[in-house]
């Protein structure tokens, strides 16, 4: 019963994702996008740990999934490549952040016609496929920022 539920979620968040592209790559041209890319939803390391962030990085890095994340860091790096990685993660989040809020409006739709579970699945699965990795990137991006912070007073 619950299972074509899933299945749309899945798909209508994965075509979320290339929509959160398009728009993405337009907005890359407006300063939206650069008060976007200073977002910061969860700035303590003990929250993340708690919502299961660390749970999601470690799919991402050990499952099919880390052939949708081209980001690798060397062991040698210069500076320029960190600013590089940072901005190819702020542009992540903000696809799946975009991502996020296109989707939410299916499960609000399912929730005023009355189909709770449908609209409870959905919303799991947009929070697990779009807002958990927005929120991965931003903790990158601050481990990247700390990176560049360290490489920059050692010049």
């Amino acid at each position: 019963m619950i299972t074509p539920y899933i299945i749309f979620s899945i798909s209508i968040t994965f075509f979320s994702w290339i929509v959160g592209m398009f728009i993405g790559a337009i907005l890359k041209k407006t300063k939206l996008f650069d008060k976007l890319s200073s977002l910061n939803f969860i700035k303590s390391k003990d929250i993340n740990k708690k919502i299961g962030l660390g749970i999601l990085k470690w799919i991402v890095t050990h499952t099919f999934l880390k052939f949708f994340n081209p980001m690798k860091l060397k062991n040698k790096i210069e500076i320029s490549e960190l600013y590089d990685l940072r901005k190819e993660m702020t542009t992540a989040e903000i696809n799946h952040l975009i991502g996020f809020i296109l989707v939410i409006v299916f499960p609000i739709i399912k929730f005023i016609n009355g189909d709770y579970l449908f609209a409870l699945i959905f919303i799991i699965v947009n929070i697990l496929m779009n807002l958990y990795p927005s929120l991965l990137q931003q903790e990158n991006k601050r481990r990247i920022d700390r990176l560049i912070k360290t490489v920059a007073n050692k010049m």
